[in-house]
């Protein structure tokens, strides 16, 4: 009966002690605070964001995440409320983004303000104004990439068309007709020149005559002007189609620019951080693989811890001295038999 007034006495303290922690816990956690509260909606992933995670504004922090969950309105988009401080400059043009603390993959939300507004953010459909929540770097990485392949594919074609079979026909047409006007010119030049010695030359002055085949030369050398013009035409649309294409796909900020600063960004950020959080998570199942092997092969050092537990009742060594020295608990000794009476007739 004392053994289990013992462990009645100790099962008592033990809860009272589980009562007072909890009850410093939640003090300590309370928040007696003056904020304010906002509401962001995505439809991207909010991975490593986690309720009671940092609001920081301009690096300075004023909140913190209340809530995560889905948007009633919208199931495929996540709606994540914040409570702020009622100082922060929150304005209408005031937009957030997730970023990451260091290496541990925890995010945390980052307000930042374009300047383009004063007045608050209106309010959302369950009456908490709202503040954009726009893709972080990984997610603008991604866009990003759909969009260069896109445009390294449409740059593909145009270069395809400017060289495709037609234009390479027009532009051999083209030197096929500049060395036919060429010709054309030296041939008029050197009738010119037989016309004027015929005209001019001794005893043989004929003006009508000079005159209608002058005519007859500056027809022709109209007429090969504008073939000339015609065929530079051709040529310069030819070079300006060319220029085009390659100045887009090779120029500044061009297509070969911008495929550069994304592989850059993906292997000096986003891989070393990948790696990082990898072996984070390695070193923590390790640790959890530890805990859960110690408690299954001794339960009891969640609550007397990893030393050894002195027997029970009914145990083997129970009453017995401790090894440490100090007197064993007092047993009651066996009570003496009765004397026998003896029988006299």
């Amino acid at each position: 009966m004392e053994n289990k007034s013992h462990a009645l006495a100790a099962g008592a303290f033990v809860l009272a002690v589980a009562a007072l922690l909890i009850g410093l816990a939640v003090w300590l956690m309370r928040d007696v605070t003056n904020t304010t509260a906002y509401e962001m909606v995505t439809d991207d992933a909010v991975s490593g964001l986690q309720p009671q995670a940092v609001v920081r504004f301009k690096g300075v922090a004023v909140g913190k995440v209340t809530s995560i969950g889905f948007d009633r309105g919208n199931r495929a988009n996540v709606l994540v409320r914040i409570a702020v401080a009622p100082d922060a400059p929150i304005t209408k043009s005031t937009f957030a983004t997730l970023a990451y603390q260091g290496v541990t993959g925890l995010s945390f939300v980052q307000l930042d303000d374009a300047g383009g507004s004063t007045e608050p953010p209106p309010d959302g459909p369950n009456g908490v104004p709202r503040i954009p929540l726009k893709p972080n770097a990984l997610g603008q990485l991604q866009d990003m990439a759909s969009e260069l392949a896109e445009k390294v594919g449409q740059a593909t074609d145009r270069i395809n068309q400017v060289l495709g079979p037609e234009n390479q026909a027009a532009l051999n047409t083209a030197l096929v007709e500049i060395g036919g006007a060429a010709k054309s010119i030296n041939q008029l030049a050197s009738n010119t020149d037989k016309t004027i010695q015929a005209q001019f030359g001794a005893g043989k002055l004929d003006v009508p005559a000079l005159v209608k085949q002058a005519s007859v030369s500056l027809k022709s050398v109209e007429t090969a002007a504008a073939q000339t013009r015609q065929t530079a035409a051709n040529l310069n649309a030819v070079a300006t189609q060319l220029g085009s294409g390659v100045e887009r796909v090779t120029g500044p900020g061009g297509v070969v620019d911008q495929l550069s600063e994304s592989a850059g960004t993906v292997t000096t950020n986003t891989l070393p951080r990948i790696q990082n959080l990898t072996d984070d998570a390695s070193r923590t199942i390790r640790r959890l693989d530890r805990i859960a092997n110690s408690l299954a092969e001794n339960p009891q050092s969640f609550i007397y811890g990893s030393g050894t537990i002195p027997p029970g009742p009914g145990e083997p060594g129970f009453g017995r001295a401790p090894a440490g020295g100090g007197a064993a608990p007092e047993t009651p000794a066996p009570a003496a038999p009765a004397p026998a009476t003896a029988v006299t007739r």
